[in-house]
């Protein structure tokens, strides 16, 4: 629901990196001919498109060879990764991950453009209803990173983008070690979200399988013991930086911006 150069959100973090860091270059990614069509291809472009266009913008912007820093916020958090993932090519050297739900979510949805809109509410009830079916799945991005933990074989079966990246259906052993080649992935959870369930998926960690209740921790999970994308491995030698900041879904002080996140793009 958001875009690229909108100067309340995504516009205004640009002005500000580079308001705070002289003579950097930032490119905020834009999916789309304009700002409308951006905001529409974030509920309704296929997520692997979307990797797609973005890998081939990163290829061929000529301030980015030698390497560059990811941000991205909410869902772009994870599409983020996938980049990371799939397209080594220029070298991705830090990931910072706001408020990124890494294992999805389920139930409840991401703040999107006028909450008693009736957009949001379609798409609420088409997620409900029919989640991991062809057709939503192929049309709807947050039907990509939905995981539903009663009902898992279906979540691992059907699911085209989320499962794909979190290595559901067996190893990609290139995912794995392009992710490893970050000097720092920096995962950002919100301590009061309410539009992300679980919140503890911002870091990675997620439902106990065939419930809803009770929440694990990365650490705990089959992904991290099997280490079947190098997280524990990376978390070993240093390289996952798990933060915490008291607020809801996206809300952030500058002055916790600045002192905290800033430090990873210098």
């Amino acid at each position: 629901g958001d875009s690229c150069c909108n100067p309340v959100s995504m516009g205004f973090i640009q002005k500000l990196v580079e308001k705070k860091i002289p003579g950097i270059y930032v490119l905020s990614l834009k999916i789309g001919s304009n700002m409308i069509q951006d905001m529409e291809n974030s509920f309704f472009m296929n997520v692997n498109e979307q990797v797609r266009q973005v890998c081939s913008q990163l290829a061929t912007d000529p301030h980015l060879q030698r390497g560059y820093n990811a941000m991205g916020f909410s869902q772009g958090g994870q599409f983020l990764r996938a980049v990371a993932q799939r397209c080594p090519a220029p070298p991705m050297l830090n990931l910072i991950s706001i408020g990124g739900q890494h294992q999805g979510r389920v139930y409840g949805f991401p703040r999107c453009p006028g909450e008693s809109s009736h957009l949001c509410d379609w798409i609420r009830k088409t997620l409900d209803l029919g989640a991991y079916s062809k057709a939503v799945q192929e049309h709807l991005v947050q039907a990509e990173y939905w995981h539903d933990p009663l009902k898992e074989e279906d979540y691992r079966k059907s699911s085209i983008f989320l499962a794909d990246i979190n290595q559901e259906r067996g190893i990609n052993e290139t995912y794995k070690k392009n992710l490893m080649a970050l000097k720092k992935f920096v995962m950002v959870k919100f301590l009061n979200d309410t539009m992300v369930d679980p919140p503890i998926s911002e870091w990675f960690g997620f439902y106990k399988s065939g419930q809803a209740k009770e929440t694990i921790p990365l650490q705990e999970t089959s992904l991290y013991k099997e280490d079947r994308l190098g997280l524990q491995e990376m978390d070993k030698a240093g390289k996952l930086v798990f933060l915490g900041v008291k607020g809801d879904h996206l809300h952030f002080s500058e002055e916790w911006f600045d002192s905290t996140i800033l430090p990873f793009l210098q």
